[in-house]
This record gives C-alpha cells, structure tokens and sequence, in this order.
C-alpha cells in the first residue's frame, strides 16, 4: 500500500494499524494526516509508547497523555481517580483522534488500561471511547521491555513474570478496535538496493551465506572506528564506558550533580532503578547530552539529544543547545511514587545523561547516515535489525562485531507479518473498489462528526490566501502608530539574542539592544525555547 492510499483510509475515520519496514515512511504519513485535522480544525492527540519515539511525532507519552503512567494494572479506584483528574479528563474528553506511535514496545496490558480510561473518561463501552485510534509501528522491532524484577511494595517482595501475552495485538483491546491494517511497502531511508536486500533478508529469516559475506566486509577494529559518529550497543554498560571517556577528553574538571531522594526506601529504590538520569550527573561544556524526562513546554522529552553550551552564571546549571539550535535552561526536576493520592517517594535530579553512545533501545526512530555498532551482546529478537536499519546505506555501517542473536527477528512475528501483509492488500482491494463519491463522502461525515470544517482540508489554500490578504491591511494599518509592530526575525538575530540570553543579560537590555518592545523580545525568546511563558528557567512537568 503507498503512503497516499493509507492516508486516505485514515481519513474516513476508520481505525488503523499502518505498519511497514523502517524507513517506509510511518512517521511521514502520520505527520501528513496530522496536518489534514488540523487544517480541519481537529487536534488528534499524538502520543508514543516512549519518549524517544514521542519526540519523533511532537507529541507525549501514551502513559502521561492516559493517566495511567506507571502503572502496571488498574483498579476500579485507579480508574476513578484517573477520570476525575481535571487535565487527562479534559484531554481525553476533547480528544477525537488517539495515536499511539511505536507500538511494538507497548504492551497489550498497557493497551488494554488505555481502552479502559477512555471509556470511563467518555462514559461509552465503545472501543477507546469511540475515539478514531491509529496505531503505529512494525513488530519487527523492539518488543515492550518486560521487567522480571522483584519490586519491594510495602515490605513485600512480588516477582513480575513474563506474561504469555507480550505483544499489543494480543490485547482483547487490539481485537475490539476492529483495525484496518495499511502495509507501506515503498522504501524511503535506505537508498542503497543491496543494503536493502540484506535487511528484508533478516525480516523474512532468509539471511544467508552471500548477505554474510557483505556483513563481513563492515566489520572494523575497535582503534578503528571513525571519529564522531554515533556508537549503539545493546548494553548500558559499553555507554557508560565510552561516555565516561569521551567526557575525560574534554578540558577542564566536570561538573557534579548528585541526586536527593526522600521517602519509602523501597520506593526509592524502585525510583533511582528506573531513573534514565545517574545518581551522580558529570558535565562539561561540550558534552553530548540526552534529556531523560518530557517536558513539552520546556521543549525537550524524554532522548532529546543536546550539547552542554554553558553553565549559568548565577545558577550554575546547564544550559543546553539542542540540534535545532534552541537554547534550553535546565533546571532538577522530581519523579515521583503516589499512592492513594499521596506521594511516597520522590528523586530529584536533572534531566539529563551523557550521550556520545546510546542503547539500540534509545536509536529506535532514528535515521542515521553513518554508525558504529557492536552487535556481540545481542540478547532480544529484532535488536539487530533496530541497530543495523538505522543507516541509511551499507557504507554508513561500522561494525565492531555480532552473534547470532543479531541477525534474527521473532518467529512469532513473521508469522503475524504475513497475516499483516494479507490484510493490508484485503483493504486496499475493498478502497480501490469503493466510488470516488462515496469515499469523500466517508471523509466529509467523519470530519463532521469530529466537529472539524471539512472544506478546510480540501482547499486550505484559497482560503489561507484570503486570510492572509485580510491579515497584511489589519498589519499596515497597526505600523501606521507603531512602525517596529511585527518586524521579523532574521537568523543572524535569533543566533545574536540567543548567544546574549544564555549570557543572563537581562530582557530590558535586551529589548534596548534590539529596538523591539520587552514583550516583543519575551516572545521571541519563547518561540526559540529559551523561556516558558513568563518565566526565565524552564520548569518541569
């Protein structure tokens, strides 16, 4: 199915799988159909089963956006609570469209929880609340991480087994949205045909003997690996090995931020374990950096990835300048344990980790032209193929070494991969056959329902230019008394006030330095992430 033909099932409403290999173009579709609701006058909630895979699509965690964040299971008390919480029930009652990214990685037990508080929120026994759900992501990926763990809970050790169940499409959930899947088959990341070749290979369990030979010829010495290119390993302790001496190449001693905790020991525990943050954070200017919590009004979530610029003159915390070039002031945020309403442990720590090496885990949704990998500690189905389709062709691709594991997918998978396939061709077959009419008609009486402007996707064009006529006399008239009113930025002035703002120069001085109004200058300063709102530092969530 091609991009377009998956869009315009999306557009009739209907709930959606849209699966594909990487670099099909997922995420671009999602973004395309985004952009026809809001030229609708419709705001989907756009959420991810991880941070990383959030930052992706601009949107937040299925877990904050739900309510349900940590949990594992849901009470009947849980449930109420969640539903009389004033935000998610704002969220999800005004929600029409619900998408969740990166599916392979949520659970089906978190899949059901999320079905049950739209529910509850929207008072129906309709699927998801009656909410338009489009989920998204290639089980051939990552699986969700599922923890074996004893977790101390009130003096009690309970053990969390594996359940039998581990993917989403196994949730009574999945079965009850009655999905559409649309299969991408169009390939957009990798440009390299032999590359490509060998990749479908691993997904089809195919690899074999001449793939090998190509794999062979990537591999390098350790001494060897070229300099600043990302390295992926499977486990945290490689990271943390190469990032501590990538931080000791840097002049100057580094700067220690070390953790507070405060509440049940066990909680704590449980806290500090699954904190992405260390208990003791080392930083110079010049280190890559990785945020480890969301906080969309700050601008960062939880992988962004930065680089320390500065440390505050008068805080002495780090300021961050992200890949965009924002200028982000980071403050110690809290995670938090609640029961019953109370909170009964808390970490604070800032948001941040090294990040010169990252986890295959954390490249998840990431297209790089060039990588160095170790594959040898492998140890989960489809993490291989996470890590080697990240490049974008096989001369990107610097290997330190494998095992076997590297190069297997799930078996169960590529079993419901065809299934997948031959539903996708179903579904394109019945919308190929349907009467042009009939089918805009489906899309017309969905945005209506959604309480959208339907013409407004057709032709936003006509009516942009109309808007922005009526808007540029509305301006000409205002710069008749006020000349300055509405005057652009330029790059080389938003590089400038950056370069002053992370000096702590002052936004009165600033407003003097620019010509502009103090108003003027605290708006520009939000719109490059420098400020959130009125405030000078950026708060947590």
């Amino acid at each position: 199915m091609t991009q377009q033909e998956a869009l315009s099932i999306l557009k009739t409403g209907a709930n959606v799988f849209l699966t594909g290999e990487p670099g099909a173009g997922k995420t671009h579709t999602v973004n395309e159909y985004v952009a026809y609701l809001r030229a609708c006058d419709i705001e989907p909630a756009i959420t991810a089963s991880t941070g990383i895979a959030a930052t992706h699509i601009g949107g937040m965690t299925i877990h904050s956006w739900s309510g349900i964040g940590i949990r594992r299971e849901l009470s009947k008390y849980d449930l109420e609570r969640i539903s009389s919480n004033e935000y998610v029930a704002k969220r999800i009652s005004r929600a029409k469209v619900l998408i969740i990214d990166e599916i392979s990685m949520l659970s089906p037990q978190m899949l059901n929880m999320v079905d049950a508080v739209c529910r509850e929120v929207k008072r129906t026994s309709e699927p998801f609340g009656g909410l338009q759900v489009v989920l998204v992501g290639d089980f051939f990926q990552l699986p969700p991480i599922v923890n074996k763990q004893p977790i101390d809970d009130r003096e009690q050790t309970i053990f969390f087994e594996e359940p039998v169940a581990r993917f989403a499409y196994d949730a009574p959930a999945w079965a009850r949205a009655n999905l559409i899947v649309c299969y991408l088959l169009e390939q957009y990341r990798q440009d390299d045909p032999l590359f490509l070749s060998m990749l479908t290979a691993i997904r089809r369990n195919e690899f074999v003997g001449d793939h090998l030979q190509h794999l062979e010829k990537r591999k390098i010495e350790r001494h060897l690996a070229p300099a600043g290119v990302p390295k992926l390993f499977s486990h945290n302790i490689d990271v943390d090995r190469v990032n501590g001496e990538m931080l000791e190449s840097l002049p100057g001693a580094p700067k220690v931020f070390s953790m507070s905790s405060q509440g049940v020991d066990g909680f704590v525990a449980t806290l500090k374990k699954g904190c992405l943050s260390p208990a003791e954070l080392h930083l110079k200017v010049g280190a890559a950096v990785m945020f480890t919590k969301n906080n969309p009004k700050g601008g960062f979530a939880n992988g962004t990835l930065g680089t320390v610029e500065v440390f505050s003159r008068a805080t002495g915390y780090p300021i961050i300048r992200l890949r965009d070039k924002t200028m982000v002031k980071v403050e110690p945020v809290d995670w938090t344990v609640e029961e019953n309403g109370k909170i009964r442990a808390r970490i604070t720590q800032f948001p941040l980790r090294l990040a010169w090496a990252i986890t295959v885990h954390k490249s998840q949704g990431m297209s790089l032209d060039e990588a160095v990998m170790d594959l040898s500690d492998v140890f989960e189905f489809g993490q291989g193929y996470v890590a080697l389709s990240r490049v974008r062709r096989l001369s990107g691709l610097h290997l330190l070494g494998w095992n076997d594991r590297a190069l297997q997918v799930h078996p169960e998978v590529i079993e419901k991969d065809q299934m997948f396939r031959a539903l996708s061709e179903e579904a394109q077959e019945a919308f190929s056959k349907l009467p042009l009419t009939e089918l805009k008609d489906m899309q017309h009486n969905f945005v209506v329902a959604c309480g959208g402007d339907p013409s407004a996707g057709d032709a936003p064009v006509s009516q942009a230019k109309t808007k922005k006529v009526k808007a540029g006399a509305k301006l000409a008239s205002i710069r008749e008394h006020h000349p300055n009113a509405y005057r652009s930025w330029d790059k080389a002035q938003d590089e400038m006030l950056r370069d002053l703002f992370v000096q702590d120069v002052s936004i009165g001085a600033l407003a003097k330095k620019f010509g502009r109004g103090s108003g003027a200058i605290r708006s520009r300063l939000v719109r490059l992430g420098l400020i959130d709102g009125d405030e000078y530092v950026v708060v947590s969530e």
